[in-house]
């Protein structure tokens, strides 16, 4: 795996290893990216069920200006934590061990990448129920579909690609 585009184009990341944890494809972050262009430069990026950062370490490379990184897996954080110094990106990142649900309240962003196991569909309810951010991109399978609204976040386009799609959410004021 390597971040595509940016500061640290073409750099190698770990990968969490074992099937338990399911990388973002290529593909897929290049599209997310294309589309966020014109927001991620100086942005607060969160990337909840961060696995191995990659997400969150593109938006960096980017030009986002802080990386939040939400993990509750000990394995994934020691490569997460790897990950993020071996790009010298300590200081510009905070890693969160615990549910992203639990802790995505009290970091504010500006947009909220989420991406939980595709097994536990529940969470992405918990977590957009806390969830203040102004853009929430939600990552799913093809097969499940997530409501056009969660409080105040509503949909506003869904970009398929094989068995991912990414939903992406505003904030809207009623």
């Amino acid at each position: 795996m390597r971040v595509i585009a940016g500061e640290f184009r073409s750099r190698k990341l770990a990968s969490v290893p074992g099937w338990d944890v399911r990388p973002t494809p290529d593909r897929m972050r290049e599209t997310l990216f294309s589309i966020l262009t014109p927001v991620i430069a100086g942005a607060v990026f969160v990337d909840a069920y961060a696995g191995s950062g990659s997400v969150g370490i593109e938006a960096l490379s980017r030009g986002a200006s802080r990386g939040i990184f939400i993990e509750r897996s000990s394995t994934a954080l020691t490569v997460l934590r790897a990950n993020l110094a071996s790009l010298g990106l300590q200081g510009r990142a905070n890693v969160i061990r615990g549910k992203a649900a639990g802790a995505l309240a009290g970091y504010p962003a500006d947009i909220v990448f989420l991406d939980p196991p595709y097994t536990d569909p529940e969470e992405y309810a918990a977590s957009m129920a806390v969830v203040k951010a102004p853009l929430v991109i939600a990552q799913h399978a093809s097969r499940e579909v997530l409501p056009d609204q969660y409080g105040k976040l509503v949909r506003y386009r869904t970009v398929k690609q094989g068995d991912n799609t990414l939903s992406f959410y505003r904030l809207t004021d009623g």
